[in-house]
């Protein structure tokens, strides 16, 4: 009889520690299943691990002023991609001076100014339309350096994909709606 209940005490005792380490492999095991599942969802959007796509047009340069020594550039900045970048410089060899980012500003007395920014991020899926109301680029620029028609190199650089060269078109401030 001893034996009987020996032999039962230690298969219930073998099915105990079966049945806890079923339950303690069940909780790892559901918590990838859980984030497995996520992932799948995400990757079927199309857009998981995608880099960002960053895609630059309608490139508008100002005519500069009789006597002034800056004007403004605007583009529009579009990121088709699955991940976010950060616009972060702005050069061309045609504006040996130097082209600063800026953002356009209003005081408490309502005067408006330009402020310069280190660099403007753009989200995945995002755009970025510059205008004389938001960010935009401030070039240094001569009177008579260009004329209207002309198309200026601009190159982009982003801090993940690398550098996107676009031409801008000098226009007459008058000439373009640019909001």
């Amino acid at each position: 009889m001893r034996r009987i209940l020996a032999r039962v005490s230690s298969t219930l005792g073998d099915r105990r520690k079966l049945r806890d380490t079923a339950l303690a492999a069940l909780v790892p095991v559901a918590a990838c299943s859980v984030a497995l599942a996520g992932l799948t969802a995400w990757t079927g959007t199309g857009r998981a691990g995608t880099p960002a796509r960053l895609r630059v047009t309608d490139g508008r340069l100002l005519l500069p002023s009789a006597g002034a020594d800056e004007t403004s550039a605007f583009f529009r900045v579009a990121n088709e991609g699955g991940s976010a970048d950060r616009l972060i410089r702005v050069t061309s060899p045609r504006a040996p001076g130097g082209i600063a980012l800026s953002e356009h500003r209003m005081t408490e007395g309502n005067a408006a100014y330009d402020t310069e920014i280190g660099s403007v991020d753009i989200a995945a899926g995002d755009s970025l339309a510059m205008s004389p109301t938001g960010v935009g680029l401030t070039v240094s620029a001569t009177s008579g350096q260009w004329r209207s028609g002309d198309l200026v190199p601009f190159t982009f650089e982003f801090r993940r994909s690398g550098r996107v060269t676009v031409l801008a078109v000098v226009v007459r401030p008058d000439s373009v709606s640019l909001q």
